[in-house]
């Protein structure tokens, strides 16, 4: 029943935060019902077995043949925390940031965290795309009543990027379920259809398309700089930190085991378009000034990472040890990136927030000599900051070594190219990493910094939160992946295309 539990809880409590009638307590039940999310998380990951606590099924729409089924398996829990977590961070992150309307705020932000949930969780396509829009709906609103100034026109192009992906999807959804001798949307009767070629190839761009746009991938990137920028920091934090997960986490349910041919012939370019998001990404974030949008292209070029991995485990294996134990590990690092860069992308928009909301900008040319007056911002700031390029001993490094060996372990001609150029992407981002803490913290101070700031209590412990996840598995990554271990040879198994290639 967790796995229900975490549907219900941010949907019935963001209803009930909603409705709520003293604005002094819109925050404290709101941090409530996250943490008792973050609380079920842990204790069904800790505490019961998977088939006990994580598998729920009822009857919902009986004519279309739509189920209302969980499963948490063990990418639904990796990223049922992550989703548990960026509540909390966001929560407390904004403890001290007065909003109009703060019962509509956190309680549309808690039926986003629903959608979320359903989405990660869902094993029926109806309710995984009922999730992904549900989710969509509540960022629509948080971000074009409370964002910045150019925030309608901005939000108006976020809705109508996913929009159009969405609708795509459900075609092909639509298309499927047609398809299964039951008229079913269950992810099993989808994983059972042997499709021919020439039907994969054209169904891989109806689901990769929506995928790609929501994570976002190079070429479809446009939105994201903008809606980070002009959305509110928290659902920010959610958006970039949780939300882009979804379309990772569509790929690997929803696309590769079910049309592994059509990712076998595409996934070539679907790699290329990633390694060139990387490097441009990285590119235009040397040149940014803007804080917040230097942290929206680091996301791209991360997360086009990704990507390429996933990408570079599609092919055939013909059961080969060696193939498999590449593609094994390469899947681990995949797992650990999506959480530990969730982790660390947060972190860095709580940051930013901070600096923003104190000195009233953004603009690294006017900042500057905050090691001086801001001690323990800096420390936060540096800790994070290089986390997120991947420094050894802090979480990113071990998922985007494994990443790495992915990619250069591809059944692909051009992986060699594939991992030179994605390569570059780790160098850039050293230099964007390091000259952006130069720019804010180093130097002589000014007229805006010169005072400093001081973090508050809730601050402080979000941010504490964040860096003793940083180190905890930067320097203990086994924990993780252990965890991911079995999961991970079940599904490169899974995804093995040999026996269609045969016929």
């Amino acid at each position: 029943m967790i796995a229900l539990l975490l549907v219900l809880l941010p949907l019935v409590g963001g209803g009930l935060v909603f409705f709520l009638p003293r604005v002094p307590a819109v925050r404290p039940v709101s941090l409530l019902v996250a943490l008792s999310s973050l609380f079920a998380v842990l204790w069904g990951v800790a505490g019961c077995s998977p088939a006990e606590c994580w598998s729920f099924d009822a009857e919902w729409i009986q004519p279309i043949g739509a189920r209302f089924t969980l499963n948490g398996d063990v990418l639904g829990r990796w990223m049922s925390l992550l989703t548990a977590l960026g509540s909390v961070l966001a929560i407390l992150g904004s403890w001290n940031t007065d909003r109009k309307m703060p019962n509509r705020f956190y309680g549309l932000m808690l039926w986003m965290q629903a959608g979320m949930s359903i989405v990660f969780l869902s094993a029926d396509a109806f309710l995984f795309y009922f999730g992904w829009e549900l989710a969509l709906i509540p960022a629509y609103f948080l971000s074009s009543i409370w964002g910045g100034e150019r925030r309608v026109a901005v939000t108006i192009k976020f809705f109508l990027y996913t929009f159009v992906g969405s609708v795509l999807m459900l075609i092909g959804l639509i298309y499927l379920q047609g398809l299964t001798p039951e008229g079913s949307f269950q992810w099993q009767s989808f994983r059972k259809l042997e499709l021919a070629e020439s039907k994969q190839m054209w169904l891989f761009w109806l689901f990769f398309l929506a995928f790609a746009i929501k994570v976002p991938l190079f070429p479809f990137h446009t939105w994201q700089p903008d809606a980070y920028e002009q959305a509110p920091t928290p659902i920010t934090l959610l958006l970039s930190g949780v939300m882009v997960k979804m379309g990772v986490v569509a790929m690997i349910r929803w696309l590769m085991p079910i049309l592994g041919i059509g990712v076998f012939i595409w996934s070539d370019v679907v790699i290329c378009m990633a390694v060139v998001g990387i490097v441009y990404a990285s590119l235009v974030a040397i040149r940014q000034d803007d804080l917040k949008r230097l942290i929206a292209y680091s996301s791209i070029a991360h997360m086009g990472l990704t990507v390429a991995a996933l990408f570079s485990l599609s092919g055939f294996t013909n059961n080969s040890n060696v193939v498999l134990q590449y593609h094994h590990l390469g899947f681990q690092g995949v797992l650990l990136q999506l959480f530990s860069h969730g982790v660390n992308i947060m972190g860095m928009w709580l940051l930013a927030d901070r600096i923003e909301s104190r000195f009233g900008t953004r603009k690294l040319s006017e900042l500057g000599g905050l090691a001086r007056t801001a001690p323990m911002l800096t420390i936060f700031f540096v800790i994070i900051a290089l986390a997120n390029i991947a420094l050894p001993l802090t979480n990113a490094f071990p998922g985007e070594f494994l990443q790495f060996n992915a990619i250069f372990h591809a059944q692909s001609p051009y992986r060699v190219v594939f991992l030179i150029v994605s390569g570059l992407g780790v160098i850039l981002s050293a230099i964007y990493t390091l000259n952006m803490i130069r720019r804010i913290f180093y130097g002589e101070t000014n007229a805006v910094t010169e005072h400093g700031l001081r973090l508050s209590t809730a601050e402080t412990l979000a941010l504490s939160l964040v860096v003793l996840l940083v180190l905890v598995f930067g320097i203990y990554p086994q924990a993780a992946l252990d965890f991911t271990n079995d999961y991970a040879w079940e599904y490169v198994k899974s995804i093995d295309i040999t026996r269609f290639l045969a016929k």
